[in-house]
């Protein structure tokens, strides 16, 4: 038996888009689209289907906040749509995050943002503040949608990648996520980014800028990512393997989720 919702996932109609970094992270969102069809724009492939009845627009926004930027205008001003999913890989970077675990963002902040001194480290210029909100309902049916998911991950991603990746009990956080147009690699770094930022829970290099769109548009915008490393030295997992075995078939099941339950 079902479990019932106890959040709707938006109240506004029209298309939702959904955006991956890189092809391999949208992989099997695409697989799943029964009636896509391509359309270019601004150098990028935007695939227009639908899923569940509702229209949907998928698209890879390439990697680093400027790219995801002019992915979520043109989502907006191009495609009209209204609201916008981010999935894809996040470094861990919150004490007891580990490979496989789900973050939903609560907020996001540029961890690159620095002003000074006109302006506090880390704040918007001109914004007043340093961290932009996802929209809670949205947020809410993803982790709705990513707690089933969880709850059963080799129904996800099959017995060999829950073995393979030792994803036994993948958990599910929420919090803030921290963007920056730099790949978090090494211990230091990591340590560097949880002592400025002391409740960062992942980092990645794109959602801030999506929020930050997002939120000059006033369109309903969450995004979901699975921690495929904690961001240090120890950062070796085959990193092409996961996205396809893991990351991308989370991505899918959660969304599949999502969609079954969205009423436009």
């Amino acid at each position: 038996m079902k479990k019932q919702s106890t959040a709707a996932p938006s109240v506004s109609k029209g298309p939702t888009g959904i955006v991956g970094a890189m092809r391999q992270e949208l992989a099997a969102v695409l697989a799943i689209m029964p009636d896509e069809r391509r359309q270019s724009v601004g150098g990028r492939d935007f695939w227009l289907g639908h899923w569940h009845g509702h229209e949907v627009v998928a698209v890879l926004s390439r990697i680093g906040k400027v790219a995801a930027a002019t992915t979520a205008t043109a989502l907006i001003e191009r495609f009209g749509v209204r609201r916008i999913l981010f999935t894809g890989v996040a470094g861990g970077i919150g004490e007891g995050l580990r490979v496989g675990d789900m973050v939903v963002a609560s907020s996001f902040v540029q961890h690159d943002m620095d002003a000074s001194p006109l302006f506090p480290r880390h704040e918007l210029p001109l914004y007043g503040r340093a961290r932009l909100d996802t929209d809670a309902a949205l947020s809410a049916a993803l982790t709705e949608a990513a707690r089933a998911v969880l709850a059963s991950p080799a129904q996800a991603l099959g017995a060999d990648a829950v073995t393979t990746f030792a994803l036994h009990a993948p958990r599910l956080h929420q919090g803030l996520i921290a963007s920056g147009d730099r790949f978090v690699a090494t211990a230091a770094e990591s340590a560097a980014l949880r002592q400025a930022l002391p409740d960062v829970l992942a980092v990645e290099m794109e959602g801030a800028a999506v929020a930050q769109v997002c939120h000059d548009y006033g369109v309903p915008f969450a995004a979901l990512r699975t921690i495929s490393d904690r961001a240090d030295d120890a950062a070796h997992v085959d990193f092409m393997r996961f996205i396809d075995q893991v990351a991308s078939r989370y991505s899918a099941a959660v969304l599949e989720r999502y969609f079954q339950k969205l009423t436009d």
